[in-house]
């Protein structure tokens, strides 16, 4: 199923006709009902229904031929957690019935494609969203429709005070738009932050670097792969790595892993000491990091 995109803005929209979602930090997940049973996908096409049993099960509770839209999330404290979704994701089923119980999934579904076997998508997303709210609220969580409001006003508070649930901003959708399928067809507001992080490593080999491993100075220091590196930066961090391990008489060798975005453990190569990159982030931890220059002159 080929999901709908949205389009980054520096400034709320404001305009008749539009409706305000906050931004949920979690996994894109579409969830599938088919006669048969629950299909769960993340965004980039992989099949995640063994990692989330949980989701799955409450899941079987729709009709068939049912298609929901929407981000897996785990709340701890009181906010969203997104290393938890992470873990999540990248359980193996026998684990993953385990955290199903200690770190339970929710669905902040936001659309519903299919219902009953009828495709929505070219439907006004008003009417898609009023059908929405009125098949998940009388299921109850972990099945829920994310918030929205028409009101401006009422969206900039939302923007303003709820990154502390862990909320990355608002997305904007026009009422009377159909799905958006494979398009930049939404908009999304984001809190983001330039600033230094730790490269504790990068992906890939020594001569071509894929992507960074980096730990922000914020959050609980989980690690995190940062997007695909520029041409111009792999060349610049495969320099770095080459003076390192001139300065070391050694490579760092591959062998540790870590969670990546849509992918799940990855292979990485540990950097000692770790150099340091300007990076640009969502105030959550999703989309990943993007590296705008390695700090050599630090």
């Amino acid at each position: 199923m080929t999901v709908a995109l949205a389009e980054a803005v520096t400034t709320l929209p404001r305009a008749p006709g539009l409706a305000y979602e906050p931004k949920f930090d979690g996994h894109r997940l579409v969830v599938v009902r088919t006669v048969e049973d629950v299909v769960l996908q993340a965004r980039s096409g992989r099949i995640v229904t063994a990692a989330f049993p949980d989701l799955a099960a409450a899941a079987r509770q729709l009709p068939a031929g049912t298609v929901l839209d929407g981000e897996v999330v785990v709340w701890q404290e009181g906010r969203t957690d997104f290393a938890l979704v992470q873990r999540r994701a990248a359980a193996t089923a026998a684990r993953a019935a385990v955290l199903a119980q200690s770190l339970p999934a929710s669905y902040a579904a936001f659309d519903v494609l299919e219902l009953a076997g009828l495709d929505l998508r070219a439907r006004p997303y008003e009417r898609r969203r009023a059908l929405l709210v009125d098949l998940l609220l009388p299921l109850g969580p972990p099945l829920q429709p994310v918030p929205m409001t028409t009101d401006p006003e009422l969206a900039a508070t939302w923007y303003e005070t709820l990154p502390a649930s862990g909320i990355e901003g608002l997305v904007v959708k026009r009422l009377d738009q159909p799905y958006p399928a494979g398009r930049r067809g939404w908009r999304k507001l984001r809190h983001t932050n330039v600033r230094d992080a730790a490269v504790v490593g990068y992906t890939g080999s020594p001569r071509r670097p894929v992507a960074l491993v980096l730990v922000l100075p914020v959050g609980d220091e989980t690690p995190l792969v940062s997007s695909p590196l520029t041409p111009a930066l792999r060349a610049e961090v495969a320099a770095a790595v080459a003076a390192q391990a001139s300065g070391r008489g050694a490579v760092g060798a591959a062998g540790a892993t870590v969670t990546a975005i849509g992918l799940g453990e990855v292979p990485f190569r540990p950097l000692d000491p770790p150099l340091t990159a300007e990076v640009r982030h969502a105030s959550a931890r999703h989309p990943p990091p993007e590296v705008l220059r390695l700090r050599t002159d630090l």
